[in-house]
């Protein structure tokens, strides 16, 4: 069973940054493509950013390109995945979860439904 715990959410001011990260453990059947939404109050879960199984392909939502930087350092036993974020802007502030799937492929790495694993989420609060 694979298990997904985030960390590193806090209030910070517009134009700080942040470092959210994702610890996966478990027992991994070779190597999952994961990736981090977010979610604020009254509206949809979003798409953030993608990392490839293969570590070879990273995407990210127009809205923190050039701000936001996903990464992730593998392990046999444990994956930690990464969400650097500058310049954060009042419409960041969301609840950020992290999300892999365990058996079949993704096709839309933005679609929440792709995914059947997910953490707990970490509150990210931009403001003054």
């Amino acid at each position: 069973q694979v298990q997904l715990v985030e960390s590193g959410g806090a209030l910070v001011q517009p134009g700080g940054s942040l470092r959210l990260s994702c610890l996966a453990s478990g027992r991994f059947l070779g190597r999952y493509s994961m990736a981090w939404f977010r979610q604020a109050p009254g509206k949809e879960r979003e798409g953030v950013s993608f990392m490839s199984s293969d570590d070879s392909t990273t995407t990210y939502a127009d809205s923190v390109k050039g701000r936001f930087t996903i990464g992730i350092s593998r392990d046999n036993a444990r994956d930690t995945m990464y969400l650097n974020m500058d310049d954060l802007k009042p419409e960041d502030t969301a609840v950020y979860y992290c999300a892999t799937r365990q058996n079949g492929g993704i096709r839309d790495w933005s679609l929440p439904r792709e995914y059947n694993i997910w953490g707990q989420g970490t509150q990210v609060t931009v403001s003054t």
